[in-house]
């Protein structure tokens, strides 16, 4: 088979989805060419050693890559946003006559959802299937991030975005969402229920796997020798980090709660712990990747959270496929998939979101637990990743779904 793979986010970028999915495929024997930009995720700046030009092309192993420019930007602008969104619409429509000519099937990594651009041309023109694969639901997940403008302009802005993901639903031969609930949300917002699939994502296999817990590893989350806690991402206003602060004050004689990242509600939260007094409340920074599969072993459960937002409800945030992998065991402090996904597989301890008491209690919980019944969940939680969400499993499935769309194209 010959699949485009259209996405604005690639490889060396942390995005991961898109680049194992084209290697994957790549492996198995088919022919597979990426359309996407230069890396600029997630400080908005073109990487250093790269420069953006039209005809830049690469290959990485079997697959092709095309990069063309685009306006970089990642932050809280709507208007710098929406810039850098119809800029790759743009370029990768006009490179895409070419790049994605005669492929039997385009694949297409929404958000944005201007990306589908160019595979929408190609089913317009040539009757090129299209498989949309979706991580966040627009326009509710923009809405609430603080890229929105306000007012008026919300209004206008969300009507656009609804406008825009009901044309991509509609020119999907096939609609992948990571969750059951996302399905339910995407099929209210127009796109039809014989198309949708649920494809579990899967987390970077080779940065995130079970690794012994090391002392140098330990002493850079400043382990004390009790409970320890870590939530590792994005410090983000959807992140409802503040919940977690506010609960690990509460118990702050029984365990340590330590922060690795970074992220546009960091400051906020740096105060909030100064103000409230928790000691046991660290912030690490943003840390390499290849180096957070040796931090998570030297931390006792990972923490994962959002805000309590019915837009969040079928949002699996990658941190829990990541820990999951590392064979950690998880606090929830979500709702909806999230939490019956812990719930029901056995992999942790569970809170309401945005309730810093309930997730105290969960703290507190974690912090009695003996060391077997952890390792216990610990080793579930990896049986879990390999049987549900690893990399295989999801090749396995977009094979299936490609493999489909393709032929009943050709029919």
């Amino acid at each position: 088979m010959r699949i485009g793979l259209v996405s604005q986010w690639y490889p060396p970028e942390g995005v991961f989805i898109p680049g194992n999915l084209a290697q994957g495929l790549a492996e198995r024997g088919h022919e597979v060419r990426v359309l996407t930009t230069f890396p600029s995720y997630p400080h908005g700046r073109t990487y250093p050693g790269w420069r953006q030009r039209w005809r830049h092309r690469e290959e990485q192993g079997a697959v092709r890559v095309r990069r063309v420019p685009s306006y970089p930007s990642h932050d809280t602008s709507a208007a710098r946003r929406v810039l850098s969104f119809a800029s790759f619409a743009a370029t990768s429509t006009v490179a895409g006559v070419s790049t994605l000519r005669g492929v039997d099937v385009t694949y297409v990594y929404h958000p944005p959802p201007t990306t589908v651009a160019a595979a929408a041309l190609h089913r317009i023109a040539r009757r090129t299937p299209v498989v949309l694969h979706v991580q966040d639901l627009w326009p509710e997940s923009v809405l609430h991030s603080g890229m929105a403008p306000t007012g008026w302009a919300s209004r206008a802005f969300a009507g656009g975005l609804t406008r825009l993901m009901r044309g991509a639903y509609r020119v999907a031969g096939a609609v992948v969402v990571i969750s059951p609930t996302m399905a339910d949300l995407v099929v209210r917002q127009g796109a039809d229920p014989d198309r949708v699939r649920v494809v579990w994502n899967w987390t970077d296999d080779g940065l995130f796997r079970p690794v012994p817990a090391s002392a140098e590893a330990r002493a850079a989350i400043g382990h004390r020798g009790r409970c320890t806690v870590m939530f590792a991402g994005n410090l983000g206003l959807l992140q409802g980090i503040e919940t977690a602060i506010r609960a690990a004050a509460l118990v702050r004689d029984r365990m340590d709660l330590v922060l690795v990242g970074s992220g546009a509600d960091e400051d906020a939260a740096r105060r909030l712990a100064a103000g409230l007094g928790a000691d046991n409340v660290r912030f690490v920074g943003r840390q390499p990747a290849d180096r957070m599969a040796d931090l998570y072993a030297a931390a006792d459960w990972q923490l994962v959270c959002l805000r309590d937002l019915p837009a969040l409800a079928g949002t699996i945030p990658s941190k829990l496929q990541a820990a999951l992998a590392c064979g950690v065991p998880v606090i929830g402090s979500v709702g909806g998939d999230a939490a019956a996904l812990i719930g029901s597989a056995g992999v942790g301890l569970v809170a309401a979101p945005e309730d810093p008491r309930a997730l105290a209690a969960r703290f507190a919980e974690a912090a009695a637990l003996a060391p077997a019944a952890r390792a216990e969940l610990g080793a579930r939680a990896r049986q879990v990743y390999l049987d549900r969400m690893s990399l295989s499993v999801g090749v396995d499935q977009f094979e299936d779904i490609l493999t489909k769309a393709a032929a009943g194209a050709r029919r």
